[in-house]
């Protein structure tokens, strides 16, 4: 999965959820709620689906962005 997440543009809920440690229903709260502010990264909702952008998401938490 490592070699995956290096590779790709965007993350999946269950890869942010792994990422952040936290459980899926508050993972999928904080992307909707990250969706309609704008902030403090960038995800895409494409039907009922989200996409993280990776960069934006991997600044956020390295605090650079």
């Amino acid at each position: 999965m490592e070699e995956k997440l290096n590779t790709q543009q965007v993350y999946t809920p269950s890869e942010i959820q792994v990422l952040l440690g936290i459980g899926r229903s508050k993972t999928y709260h904080f992307l909707a709620q990250v969706c309609l502010e704008g902030k403090p990264f960038r995800v895409l909702k494409v039907g009922n689906q989200y996409r993280i952008l990776k960069k934006s998401f991997d600044d956020w938490m390295c605090g650079t962005e």
